[in-house]
């Protein structure tokens, strides 16, 4: 049999109850390995309640100080009792100078404390009875946050200055860097607002024409990684460039923003669409795993371009890495291998008759990236193998073109 004894306002906070007729601190703390909170229980006395019921501060510590046990006990460990209980005389009956010297001995939950209005100067000081003297009932969470930030900023050594602090608040970048980056004016001061706006301007003036593709070779979400540097570097150097005193997170914060913003555009916008070139052949597309899709002319709102782009974005994997476009009317095609960062183009010279093989003629040219095959596919689309000669040197031996693809990987290793 369990009764309540006391609680607080904040579902969260430790409450006392009563367990066969003993009282016992209950708290929820953690979770367990199936993500569902664990609630852990530990015996106090009446003098204990007494000081809970009477004293927010003391209670807030208390938890505060629990908490790390809490941790210990993982998903499934016990709560080490015996440490719990020897917390409750020196947090919540002895003085102030001695708690302090005991928080400076303990783990502690800070974050718990900042949430529920301590004061973070004399947090810092190590005087947390006075700290607490400005507790609330209501949590502040983002408070909290807040404080995590800057104490990891500290750690690292990064200072930064208000124009700095102005740029992360404006970015969302102020609490977690790994946020997904979008703009928030009104989270900045008014007066720092047109000084963000002129470092925004000078990264967006180095990133025109610039643009963050998409890389079905790794899925349809993917983006194009040389892309992204590109336009990250192009923001950088000149927000640097034009603004020195900002801190490397600031600049950085900035750079995020525009890649995140060119990405998104492009996971919204067909990719590569060729505005249905006058094309009176179908293709036909297929993968290292025996799937072929065909497309043929007007028969969606897609060009073949995009058509094939998809088609790779949902078949390519780390096992299905081979894909190959066919004009089976003009008897040609070609195969990019995405493992190897080349591709061949294959020609029919010789249809096969009277039980006779065909005969090709296969050439082999190395590609430097994904922009390299999307210039690629896009001409093969618009004039089939004759409009592939810029896009080489095409190498019709096998063993002359392994020796160039074992230079070039040679090459990026020695970078």
């Amino acid at each position: 049999m369990r009764d309540i004894v006391f609680t607080r306002g904040s579902g969260w906070m430790p409450a006392v109850v009563r367990e066969d007729g003993a009282l016992r601190l209950t708290l929820g703390a953690g979770a367990d390995a199936n993500h569902e909170p664990r609630t852990f229980t530990f015996p106090i006395g009446e003098a204990h309640l007494a000081v809970i019921r009477e004293d927010l501060a003391r209670h807030l510590l208390l938890w505060s100080a629990v908490l790390p046990l809490c941790d210990a006990a993982g998903t499934r460990g016990r709560l080490d009792e015996d440490a719990a209980v020897a917390l409750l005389d020196p947090v919540l009956l002895a003085p102030p100078a001695d708690v302090d010297a005991l928080f400076r001995r303990i783990a502690w939950e800070r974050g718990r404390l900042v949430a529920h209005g301590a004061d973070i100067g004399l947090l810092d000081r190590g005087q947390v009875v006075a700290a607490m003297r400005t507790a609330t009932e209501t949590p502040d969470g983002k408070r909290a946050q807040e404080d995590h930030a800057q104490h990891r900023r500290a750690e690292r050594g990064t200072v930064l200055g208000p124009l700095d602090t102005a740029l992360l608040r404006y970015t969302d970048q102020y609490l977690h860097g790994a946020t997904i980056p979008r703009r928030t004016p009104g989270a900045v001061d008014p007066a720092l607002l047109p000084q963000v706006m002129r470092v925004l301007a000078t990264a967006e003036h180095a990133c025109a024409g610039l643009r963050v593709g998409r890389d079905p070779r790794r899925g349809k979400h993917a983006t194009d990684k040389r892309d992204w540097s590109r336009m990250e570097t192009a923001a950088e150097t000149a927000v640097r460039r034009a603004h020195p005193g900002l801190a490397d997170e600031a600049v950085r914060s900035v750079s995020f923003l525009l890649c995140s913003e060119a990405a998104d555009l492009s996971r919204n916008t067909p990719m590569d669409d060729d505005g249905h070139p006058k094309r009176r052949t179908p293709l036909s597309f297929t993968d290292d795993k025996n799937t072929e899709k065909t497309w043929r002319p007007g028969s969606n709102s897609l060009g073949a371009t995009a058509e094939f782009w998809e088609f790779v974005a949902a078949r390519a994997a780390s096992d299905n890495e081979v894909f190959t476009i066919e004009d089976e009317k003009r008897g040609e095609g070609i195969q990019l291998h995405f493992y190897a960062d080349s591709a061949a183009r294959i020609t029919t010279l010789r249809e096969g008759r009277d039980g006779a093989d065909p005969e090709y003629r296969v050439e082999y040219t190395l590609i430097d990236g994904m922009s390299g095959y999307r210039s690629l596919v896009a001409a093969f689309v618009r004039g089939g193998c004759a409009g592939l000669g810029e896009h080489g040197p095409w190498i019709p031996d096998v063993t002359e073109f392994e020796r160039a693809r074992r230079r070039r990987d040679a090459e990026r290793r020695g970078r």
